[in-house]
């Protein structure tokens, strides 16, 4: 797919120069906005199956049968072991607390999390639903990913150099005044940000096409000061 270039459109120039020593000739700052926005072709998961008994072994039977089930039907579906990632088991005590009186042991409380990274986006769905089928109880965390991120960020970049020469050129023909070349450039990648990303309870399945249908923005900015005449 190729990528939508949008340069952010807002005029307002911001000065960094305090990050160093001001330059003690006769210069203008701007920061240059990128943005693309690419469909997601890639996707990773987070799950978890919380289980509350009244004993502690039992609590941990029942999680490691459900964590246990989900990870054979991944690898039935094929999946790389690579690509799935589960935690330890975690089991707290769980207490009342009367007005009157000591807490009262009620029950353990346990948890095991299973992460899944989904090489093609067309998965993403049928990998949740066999979460549900196995019997995780709880969705943590959806991320929405480009397989190609180093070429839309530098795709980002790139837009927005354009926009940080675009702003001085206009700001120098404003004042009546000649670019003179650039004296200091700073740069820290800014990052994307996925549309949809969330966390949830196990209610997806009405929205199975919303995942094709998302978009993920990825950001870039440059800070320049530029010498004028």
């Amino acid at each position: 797919m190729i990528p939508f270039v949008v340069a952010a459109l807002s005029l307002t120039t911001l000065s960094f120069s305090a990050l160093a020593s001001s330059p003690d000739f006769p210069h203008l700052s701007t920061t240059g906005y990128g943005e693309v926005i690419a469909k997601p072709d890639m996707a990773q998961f987070s799950v978890k199956i919380v289980e509350s008994t009244m004993t502690a072994e039992q609590a941990k039977q029942s999680v490691d049968k459900v964590v246990s089930t989900f990870l054979d039907a991944l690898n039935k579906e094929g999946l790389e072991k690579a690509d799935v990632t589960s935690s330890n088991l975690y089991i707290t005590p769980q207490y009342h607390y009367p007005k009157n009186g000591k807490p009262e042991l009620v029950g353990y409380r346990a948890s095991r999390s299973v992460t899944v990274s989904v090489d093609d986006l067309a998965d993403l769905n049928r990998y949740l639903d066999l979460a549900l089928n196995s019997g995780i109880n709880q969705v943590d965390d959806i991320q929405l990913k480009v397989k190609d991120q180093a070429k839309y960020q530098q795709q980002a970049r790139m837009a927005a150099i354009k926009d940080a020469n675009s702003k001085a050129e206009s700001l120098a023909e404003g004042f009546g005044k000649d670019l003179n070349g650039v004296w200091r450039i700073d740069y820290k990648m800014s990052g994307y940000q996925p549309v949809l990303k969330r966390s949830m309870a196990m209610d997806a399945r009405s929205e199975s096409n919303s995942y094709q249908d998302s978009t993920i923005v990825i950001r870039d900015s440059v800070d320049v000061i530029y010498k004028i005449d």
